[in-house]
């Protein structure tokens, strides 16, 4: 797997997703673009007169109730599970537990022993 170790995706996860993503908009530029989950919408930002993602804007709902609100890079691992018990071995923490995320693959989000979060994703097969 060419993409193991690199960053796939940054995500942005907030109380207000609508309220964040006007604000880049009119701060970097951005367009963006809705993903309906359900009963409310996130928010897919991309570069002006550009339809590739750079980056998704969420609020905190559900799953993601307690993400912090940072800048998150979601860094791409070969197999979650053994990445997991290795960050939980090495003093680390599992913040948000392992889910699915469709064609995307799986995901958790960990810090390690500074406190830093991250989120890891194993692609889809």
């Amino acid at each position: 797997m060419a993409d193991i170790g690199k960053i796939g995706w940054v995500d942005l996860t907030v109380d207000d997703a609508t309220a964040v993503t006007e604000f880049y908009r009119q701060v970097t530029g951005w367009d963006s673009s809705a993903v309906s989950l359900g009963d409310y919408e996130d928010y897919c930002v991309q570069p002006p007169g550009s339809e590739a993602p750079v980056a998704g804007i969420c609020h905190k709902r559900g799953d993601n109730a307690n993400i912090p609100s940072q800048w998150m890079i979601y860094i791409t691992v070969e197999d979650l599970n053994a990445s997991m018990a290795r960050c939980e071995a090495m003093g680390g923490e599992i913040v948000s537990p392992r889910r699915d995320m469709g064609s995307h693959g799986t995901m958790c989000v960990i810090k390690d022993p500074a406190g830093a979060v991250a989120a890891l994703i194993q692609p889809a097969s």
